[in-house]
């Protein structure tokens, strides 16, 4: 099967890597060459991480990169099955996506979205297919993660949806089928959840240490809410807030400022060393 990915960010170099792990070519397609870079090393640091936790004997890591192409033209995703876009989360930049890929892209190809909450509905909207219109939410680190929330559209076909749950069988992932609209099932909860946490730290109630320790120990989380968020990312995170509150009119999915100077301080979370903790 032939996989296209868009963007070659955190999530799209997961996504690609965990297509090529179990056996797929898969061209991942991104016009801003730095970003490239960064997506190979992340690659190649994800593939030994893996051989060091022992969740992969084979394919040996220079196998799995070896199906991985990459380009800065969309144009090369003509012949791809299924396109999966990973594109930051901004409703117009996934539109345009969407609108560009539908136009490149073979009749029969399945558009997927990685969307951490934009309706299916908003994205199919920008294509002539919307019955091949699905979201694929996978979650960070997606090599690591084994189920993906399957996000089905008001006019997504039953073909595309079990394309997409075969697809998810294939690369060792369970998919969970979910209706559409903003945030889905899961972000439309732990959002709201980071958000709250972020802002009791804000008022002094408690510091970040302390909140994820109450979640992680007297609830029984295997991780709190604020280092969820340094793992996804503080930047997406910010991202997927601001793209809820614009799609549901809810104040309370509105960054809290502690996240807001984080994220425009640079310590964007694990990926930076440091966000709501400090890593090393």
């Amino acid at each position: 099967m032939r996989i296209g990915v868009v963007g070659a960010g955190t999530m799209g170099a997961g996504v690609a890597e965990s297509v090529a792990r179990a056996g797929h070519d898969v061209t991942v397609v991104d016009p801003d060459q730095q970003a490239v870079e960064r997506a190979r090393s992340r690659m190649r640091d994800s593939l030994r991480l893996a051989i060091l936790l022992g969740r992969t004997a084979r394919p040996k890591p220079a196998e799995v990169t070896a199906r991985v192409h990459w380009s800065g033209q969309i144009t090369d995703l003509r012949a791809a099955d299924v396109v999966i876009e990973c594109v930051p989360e901004r409703i117009e930049l996934k539109e345009k996506v969407f609108a560009e890929l539908d136009r490149v892209c073979a009749p029969g190809t399945l558009l997927a979205s990685c969307t951490s909450g934009i309706p299916v509905a908003r994205l199919a909207a920008s294509t002539t297919r919307p019955e091949q219109v699905v979201g694929l939410h996978f979650m960070n680190p997606a090599p690591l993660k084994d189920t993906v929330e399957v996000v089905r559209g008001p006019r997504t076909s039953q073909q595309s949806l079990d394309r997409a749950l075969a697809l998810l069988t294939s690369l060792g992932k369970t998919g969970i089928v979910v209706g559409d609209g903003p945030g889905f099932l899961l972000n439309r909860v732990l959002m709201l959840c980071i958000a709250e946490a972020a802002a009791a730290v804000g008022d002094g109630i408690a510091d970040a240490e302390t909140t994820d320790a109450l979640f992680e120990g007297c609830l029984g989380h295997p991780m709190g809410p604020l280092r969820t968020a340094d793992l996804i990312g503080l930047d997406n995170v910010h991202d997927t807030m601001t793209a809820l509150r614009e799609l549901t009119g809810d104040d309370h999915y509105r960054p809290p400022a502690t996240l807001v100077a984080l994220v425009e301080a640079g310590h964007l979370g694990r990926k930076t060393g440091r966000g709501f903790h400090e890593y090393r």
